[in-house]
């Protein structure tokens, strides 16, 4: 099955803490990530939970993950790509090198086709949406993939067992002259609902 929560088998450069979320977002009153290593903010929607004391492995900084009904999700503690789990979301947040703007689209999509391919070694993904975008008030871009955990055209439906196809979103930000910073959204299967909720969170970021 495909990768749906963290890999928790390397260090993290950084620490992250809570605060409250004060705007009028679908999330306001609810408490925040501060990610002091990304230099980023983001919601934590009820029913979700934080990583609080993980390790989280390569560039990840922060995470929030949920367990979908009826689902289990599992985490792969080993060295291989991928994870075991039935079905979950997950937002990731970390940071990056310096990006030009003009780098933005080209290395966001290369980013979540990298991701696609980690997460859901054995499966295949298109790009739904390519688009810009800012994040407190930075340039930014955001890209989304359809992505299932076969072979195009063969993800195992709900019915059979599968979890069929998911969503995964990559917002790349251009935060200052030296260093970028991004989110990356899965969710599995990838129902309006759950894509949905994984893109508000992403929504809600700001940065610190």
């Amino acid at each position: 099955m495909a990768a749906l929560v963290l890999l928790l088998v390397a260090g993290i450069a950084g620490g992250w803490w809570l605060t409250r979320e004060e705007d009028s977002s679908p999330f306001a009153g609810r408490p925040r990530v501060t990610d002091g290593a990304a230099g980023l903010s983001y919601a934590i929607p009820e029913g979700w939970e934080h990583a609080e004391g993980k390790k989280l492995i390569g560039a990840f900084t922060s995470s929030v993950t949920k367990e979908h009904a009826g689902t289990g999700t599992g985490t792969d503690t080993g060295s291989g790509s991928g994870a075991s789990g039935e079905g979950g979301s997950t937002v990731l947040a970390g940071r990056a090198a310096a990006m030009p703007q003009a780098a933005l689209q080209q290395q966001a999509e290369r980013a979540a086709r990298s991701n696609a391919v980690f997460f859901y070694p054995e499966g295949s993904s298109e790009v739904a949406e390519s688009r810009p975008t800012t994040v407190g008030g930075r340039p930014a871009h955001t890209v989304a993939l359809r992505v299932s955990e076969g072979k195009r055209g063969s993800a195992a439906p709900e019915s059979a067992g599968g979890t069929g196809t998911g969503h995964l979103r990559l917002t790349l930000i251009a935060v200052d002259d030296s260093r970028s910073a991004f989110l990356l959204g899965i969710a599995q299967p990838g129902g309006p609902l759950e894509t949905r909720e994984v893109d508000q969170v992403m929504e809600s970021a700001s940065l610190t």
